[in-house]
């Protein structure tokens, strides 16, 4: 049986926002909201967070084993060796990559990027931010541990060694690409529910201390409802720009 995990690479010295993956949403650590939301997949079979060795993340050490998930540490720089290495060491066919920036994502999301691989399993590569459709905060990359190891021999370039899937999805004509689009209710790219910045974790927050309670596992259908009917929150963080892989 192919073994489907998510792998999770985070560490606390984040440039932008340091201690983000701690930061407390309803309650808890975004970390631990992120797999409390990732456990809800059909498809998955373990989560895998993929540390450093800085002493700075025992603290992301101990949070996986209170949570009775997977860990692995490696280089704090090198993320594409790290990753690889975490797959290599938990038994990893297929990576579900997934960012500590990314705690509102659905299990939903998640799910239909792993049946696009499962269906048509001639891809090299599936993610939904090829062209992107959902919004910032809900990316997910599936690819095969195999694919990513020979990525990780053949680059030395420092934007690929810190942005794990870059070399795949540079490369359409060496790798066969699929990009998963969002349902048209579903369909804002213009949404920045990513966690970067102070800005970013206000509207976060927001979302949770209004879903949370209500509904523990809320949807991206239930979030979207949620901003059009309360479109301010919008402009919380609508200035922040991006940050490119290159």
């Amino acid at each position: 049986m192919m073994n489907i995990n998510a792998i999770v690479a985070t560490r606390m010295t984040s440039s932008r926002l340091p201690g983000k993956v701690l930061m407390d949403f309803a309650g808890e650590p975004a970390l631990v909201r992120l797999i409390e939301r990732l456990r809800q997949s059909k498809y998955l079979h373990n989560v895998v967070i993929a540390t450093t060795t800085n002493e700075q993340d025992a603290i992301v050490v101990e949070t996986a084993k209170k949570q009775g998930v997977l860990y692995y540490r490696g280089s704090e720089e090198d993320v594409l060796a790290r990753t690889v290495e975490a797959a290599q060491a938990t038994n990893t066919d297929l990576i579900v990559q997934i960012t500590s920036d990314c705690p509102l994502i659905d299990a939903e999301t998640i799910d239909t990027a792993i049946e696009r691989m499962l269906e048509h399993p001639y891809l090299d590569y599936v993610g939904n931010h090829l062209v992107r459709t959902y919004p910032l905060g809900f990316s997910v990359e599936v690819f095969r541990t195999e694919t990513l190891a020979e990525v990780e021999r053949m680059t030395i370039d420092p934007p690929d060694r810190e942005h794990v899937s870059l070399y795949i999805y540079e490369r359409p004509e060496q790798y066969r690409l699929s990009n998963v689009e969002a349902p048209y209710f579903l369909r804002h790219p213009e949404f920045r529910l990513t966690l970067d910045t102070s800005d970013d974790y206000e509207l976060i927050n927001k979302v949770f201390e209004s879903l949370y309670p209500v509904k523990k596992d809320f949807s991206l259908y239930d979030i979207v409802r949620f901003l059009q009917t309360n479109p301010e929150l919008l402009e919380m963080n609508r200035h922040i720009q991006q940050k490119k892989p290159r």
